[in-house]
């Protein structure tokens, strides 16, 4: 794969790689994801490109992509514009955590989104909650300006993700570790995204995109109980779950259930004559 790019509204070039044949299908990753994370990225991507065209890209701020100050969750949304235009006007869309929030946004302000897909996004319903996000995505603004990434990204393992000690040690003395700290000045555009919350909740009846929300079957209680009440607040939303996964979803199982949910267009597309 090449890579490519785009020009988004506000003139942020947006670099991206497609590969595979068929329907177009935009690959939207979450917090610490670039266009080559497991779940979002060209290894999922990889698994597609015999049914689809599939958009790996990375989001502004990371990877290849340029960013913009101050940071708006709507020119996140003119990016994902952007490249659907560039895929020829409308676009099948998968979206993972709070890359499935973004998504959401989109759809919920009219994209040509035929069908989309989300895995686990981060629906936060607690307003009290989505304050102490809006109130940390400050402090990792903070940090990360002032050359502390380690420190940012500490802050969103132990606040964010409620990683323990242990686990935090690990990650610290894996080689991934760099690779996050680089993208730490980004750790606050998804806080800011999933702070959305509750007002997100009103705007789903604007989403006109058939859509399939999915969990694991494997994650916490809580987590799948707000991803169903996101399923019924959409208007044409059915619910998957994916038994045992976890949040750390295998991207076979994902690309499974994404062929399934999107494959009856690609057949309608592909009907030889």
């Amino acid at each position: 794969m090449k890579l490519e790019r785009v020009q988004s509204a506000d003139g942020t070039s947006v670099a991206f790689e497609r590969t595979g044949r068929g329907p177009p299908l935009i690959l939207v990753g979450g917090a610490f994801c670039d266009r080559k994370a497991p779940t979002s990225g060209t290894p999922l991507a990889a698994l597609l490109a015999h049914r689809f065209t599939v958009w790996s890209y990375d989001r502004r701020g990371r990877g290849d992509s340029e960013d913009r100050a101050p940071y708006a969750i709507d020119e996140e949304v003119q990016d994902l514009s952007a490249l659907i235009t560039a895929a020829g006007g409308s676009a099948f869309v998968f979206g993972n955590s709070s890359g499935g929030l973004l998504a959401l946004d989109a759809a919920a302000q009219g994209l040509p989104i035929p069908k989309l897909v989300l895995y686990e996004p981060p629906v936060i319903l607690d307003t009290t909650r989505a304050k102490h996000f809006e109130a940390l995505a400050k402090q990792l603004d903070e940090a990360a300006a002032g050359g502390h990434r380690s420190e940012a990204v500490e802050l969103y393992f132990t606040q964010v993700m409620q990683m323990p000690e242990p686990g935090l040690a690990r990650m610290r003395a894996s080689p991934m570790w760099e690779g996050l700290e680089r993208l730490a000045h980004t750790l606050s555009y998804d806080l800011r995204i999933t702070a959305r919350g509750a007002t997100r909740l009103e705007q789903m009846p604007a989403v006109r995109s058939e859509t399939l929300v999915m969990d694991g079957g494997a994650s916490p209680p809580w987590m799948r109980e707000t991803i169903q009440t996101l399923a019924r607040a959409i208007p044409q939303a059915r619910h998957q779950t994916l038994e045992g996964q976890t949040h750390a979803v295998d991207p076979r199982a994902l690309a499974r259930a994404l062929e399934e949910f999107l494959g009856e267009c690609w057949r309608a597309d592909h009907v030889e004559t």
